[in-house]
């Protein structure tokens, strides 16, 4: 809670005077907290194109501005309660600590999003460090002071700064990737011991002796011995609730969060009389207030959460809103309540400095309350996807706000010092203290500004209505009955159509009367993707996922029209919904899909390309294309060829991964943009998915993040495990954790199984994992080719082309390809030489053709196919071979060696598709 500016409290005795801190502006105390906020308020703003931004979010404010706030006002409180000697803990060793968690909390928000495991570590054990030293320094205090009231506070405290380390380690165990339902265990307990240990005792705590002092009401009588009694059951409920996270008891995790609240209602308890004496009627106690309540909910939504849910993953599953309860419910609205006080109060100068900068401070407060907290709400609802984005930008810049009138409130209180310090020097005599405490009662008294109370709602009811709807509401998408030869009836017929897990819309059809207008709301109870609903460019709903919703207005309809979700493969998997028009003749539609768009369901492309020189569709499997390369075209200038060298075997024993979804654009062939789905580690790879490699008994820790616009998954044949829930679909902007031990030897193929599979596989989203035979010889050279078709749709207005699912259906392949694009190794050919000894893994990704790989010019000696020598060169006499045929999913390796120097052109056998790309080029060169 650090201010922005400004003195501390003018002492009434010398500086180093027991019970009082020392005076002076102190940069490093009050600008750091700000800057975490300011920080997290940018990332709200670009957060769609910052992976891991709510994490970032919840960790910039927990991490950053909450236990920064912690430190500095836990010490200041401290030296007040306990009337201690400032020197005890002098500002220099303060700064130290606050510079220790900033460096520790910076490299955490740096390690975890990049998978940087060291400087995760690092920067968790700056931040204990820094609040280990902390809590010894409150226990110095603790031990030199005098008895006195409060000193429960002090030690509660204490028990929070406990929390902290606990937290920290658990953190550190989320980074290194755990399995699925450990890693939703670990996501509960984590976020308990830190919101409800470090930072919710703390503020319990303080509340209580703060909660009086901003009302100015007498506090109330028995607060300390309630306080007293109620840190124990805090303490219990949290330990008990982070314990059976740890161990799995889901129902014991609920009881122990009861028990929490139990402790929280006992000593807020309080509250109440200061509250009757003197309700809040301005903006920091409100705050304070709200933010508790928040509390409340967030941990009641936990219990219910994890009591509820079929298993941990599930409880884990969409815990956002959980973390949108506790940063933005909770702990801001009790950091900017409680320095809506503080400020003016620290700077110092008497009751009219403060009322000076209260003033500041509570300019629109009930407006900026109304706001936060209705707009959190609605978030949290159902409400339409559009109505959510406006709520919460309205809620940022309700938050947002506080910064300016933080600094207008400073400005204010040090220019009512300067003018109060020029009277006293004209002679003059100051304002008297009981005017001025008469001004701030008067103040705090005020009627509430019931007119912001309606502004409030006003805006946030505007943002309801016009985000889902803006151009119904408008009227603007409503075609003229003329155009449509039908006179409108006057009927509007509402109709609700949800899109289910199966791949249906529900109900699919819906029949109404020519000339009646429909709209459309579209609801999604699917957790693992997002749907839209399209008819045409002008009436499309937004994309929406899990328990979201979208309204579209066709308009007066005059014929049928067919629509259908346009996430790519959708189309086919049955997502289309029909409003039929009654009496209309056989096959009148207004539209094939009311755009006069036909054959993909990509958003509007062709299916079948009609350009010059396209082969036409043969029948299918026949591999009859729509697509035809340009002779003349040549690779754009910076083009380089994936990577095809096998990476190399280690030490470690434990392999951890990050396959990160992203839908980009690529050259796929010379001239050929193309759209690609990828499971990119980080490398910027636009082809397969990095190569995996280890040995029997290895370890494995992928981590996939679905960053695309669409639900994803991982399948890796090269474990063994029930696939329900680590091959599960995953919505964007989610995570899970696939751990498998490799038993077998084998080049084996990993994926996403999303249906449909044909599509998803086609699009990009396919690796190989290479787990060695024991008895593998070193050879001088290995690469690692992966083959797979890939199905292009028309190119867009920038040239890109599409992915196309009905050709990838149909086994209608655009292009063949070796690492994902074709030709590319004509252009880059892959070096060897006379006499060494190559190897080269292969792997049939498919989706849906066998390859058979030769090397023109060349003999095969060794063969491996599915964990087996078909031909070794080790055996006495053994023979040659020509090719290894694989079917799609199979993988082996081959092993040759070249004669003479040379250019060896390496193909797929299958004629057809070495010309559609699978086709490369072995440079040899002499021997060294």
């Amino acid at each position: 809670m650090s201010t922005a500016g400004g003195t501390t409290a003018r002492p009434s005795a010398p500086p180093g005077a027991p019970g009082r801190p020392t005076r002076g502006t102190w940069g490093l105390r009050d600008r750091p907290g700000l800057v975490w906020l300011v920080l997290a308020a940018a990332t709200a703003l670009v957060h769609p194109f910052v992976p891991g931004s709510t994490w970032l979010m919840v960790h910039m404010v927990a991490l950053g501005a909450m236990s920064h706030s912690v430190m500095v006002w836990s010490t200041h409180f401290v030296t007040t309660l306990l009337k201690t000697a400032p020197d005890l803990d002098p500002r220099a060793a303060q700064g130290r600590r606050l510079l220790l968690l900033h460096a520790g909390a910076v490299l955490v928000l740096v390690g975890v999003p990049t998978s940087l495991w060291p400087a995760t570590v690092v920067g968790a054990t700056l931040v204990v460090a820094a609040v280990a030293w902390h809590a010894v320094a409150l226990w110095r205090r603790l031990r030199h002071a005098l008895p006195g009231r409060f000193r429960v506070t002090v030690r509660s405290y204490l028990v929070a700064a406990t929390c902290l380390p606990v937290g920290a380690f658990l953190g550190t165990l989320l980074a290194r990737g755990p399995d699925d339902e450990m890693h939703a265990r670990l996501v509960v307990a984590h976020s308990l011991v830190n919101v409800l240990g470090w930072l919710g005792i703390t503020v319990v705590a303080t509340v209580v002796t703060l909660w009086p002092t901003m009302l100015r009401a007498p506090m109330d009588a028995d607060a300390e011995r309630r306080a007293r009694t109620a840190l124990p059951v805090l303490v219990g409920g949290l330990a008990l609730a982070v314990t059976a996270a740890l161990v799995g008891s889901r129902p014991l995790v609920a009881v122990g969060l009861l028990v929490y609240l139990a402790g929280l209602a006992r000593s807020a308890s309080s509250m109440a009389g200061p509250a009757r004496a003197r309700p809040p009627r301005h903006h920091a106690p409100a705050s304070v207030a709200a933010g508790l309540l928040w509390l409340v909910a967030g941990v009641l939504a936990v219990a219910w959460r994890v009591a509820t849910a079929p298993t941990w993953a599930d409880a884990a599953t969409g815990y956002d809103a959980v973390a949108a309860v506790f940063v933005v419910g909770f702990m801001l609205q009790v950091l900017l309540g409680a320095l809506s006080h503080l400020v003016p109060s620290v700077i110092g100068g008497g009751p009219a400095v403060v009322r000076a900068g209260m003033r500041e401070m509570d300019r629109w407060w009930v407006l900026r309350l109304v706001v936060v907290n209705g707009g959190l709400v609605l978030c949290l609802l159902p409400v339409p996807s559009g109505a959510r984005v406006l709520c919460s930008v309205l809620v940022l810049l309700a938050l947002v706000v506080f910064v300016p009138l933080l600094f207008r409130a400073v400005r204010a209180c040090v220019a009512q010092r300067r003018a109060i310090a020029e009277r006293m020097a004209k002679g003059e005599p100051p304002p008297s203290l009981s005017q001025g405490r008469a001004e701030v009662a008067a103040a705090l008294d005020a009627p509430v500004p019931v007119h912001q109370l309606g502004a409030g709602l006003a805006a946030l009811a505007l943002a309801v209505a016009a985000g889902p709807a803006t151009a119904p509401v408008l009227g603007a998408d409503v075609p003229a009955a003329a155009s449509l030869q039908v006179a409108p009836t006057g009927v509007t017929r509402d109709i609700e159509v949800t899109a289910t897990a199966d791949m249906t819309f529900e109900p699919s059809r819906v029949d109404v009367d020519p000339g009646d207008r429909v709209v459309i709301t579209v609801r999604s109870t699917d957790a693992s993707t997002r749907h839209d609903l399209v008819f045409d460019d002008e009436h499309r709903s937004e994309r929406i996922g899990e328990g979201e919703s979208s309204t579209l207005d066709l308009g007066v309809v005059g014929s049928t029209r067919e629509g259908f979700c346009s996430v790519t493969g959708h189309r086919l998997m049955g997502m289309t919904f029909t409003v039929a028009v009654r009496g209309e003749p056989a096959g009148g539609t207004q539209g094939s899909d009311g755009g006069g768009h036909t054959g993909h369901d990509g958003g509007g492309h062709t299916g079948h390309d009609g350009a010059a020189g396209a082969a036409g569709p043969g029948p299918a499997g026949s591999g009859g294309s729509p697509f035809a390369l340009d002779p003349t075209a040549r690779w754009s200038d910076g083009f380089e060829a994936a990577d095809a060298v096998l990476p190399p075997l280690g030490d470690d024993r434990v392999h951890r991964v990050t396959l990160t979804v992203r839908e980009t654009t690529a050259e796929v062939a010379p001239g050929v943009r193309a759209t690609r789905w990828t499971f990119d580690d980080r490398s910027g790879r636009t082809g397969p998915g990095p190569v995996l490699h280890g040995r029997v008994g290895d370890r494995f820790v992928i981590t996939l993040v679905n960053d695309g616009s669409m639900g994803h998954s991982v399948d890796l044949h090269a474990g063994e495990l029930a696939p329900d829930r680590p091959m599960r679909t995953i919505a964007p902007g989610e995570r899970l954790t696939y751990t498998f031990t490799a038993t077998r030897a084998g080049m084996w193929m990993y994926h996403c199984s999303t249906m449909p599979m044909s599509t998803h596989i086609g699009a990009g989203m396919h690796g190989a994992v290479v787990i060695e035979p024991d008895d593998l010889p070193q050879v001088d050279r290995s690469y690692v080719l992966v083959a797979s078709e890939m199905h292009l749709g028309a190119p867009d207005a920038d040239g890109v082309r599409p992915v196309d699912a009905e050709a990838a259906a149909d086994d209608r392949p655009s292009l063949m390809t070796f690492n994902g694009a074709a030709f590319q190794y004509d252009a880059q050919p892959l070096p060897a030489r006379v006499g060494e000894r190559v190897r080269i893994w292969l792997l049939a990704a498919g989706p849906s053709r066998p390859t058979a790989f030769h090397v023109v010019g060349g003999q095969l000696d060794t063969t491996w196919l599915e964990g087996a020598y078909t031909l070794d060169r080790r055996d006495a006499g053994a023979g040659g071979a020509q090719t290894l045929g694989l079917l799609p999913a199979q993988g082996g390796f081959v092993e040759t060696r070249f004669v003479q120097a040379g250019r060896y052109p390496f193909v797929s056998h299958v004629m057809a598709d070495a010309e559609r790309g699978a086709h490369g080029v072995f440079d040899v060169t002499g021997p060294r």
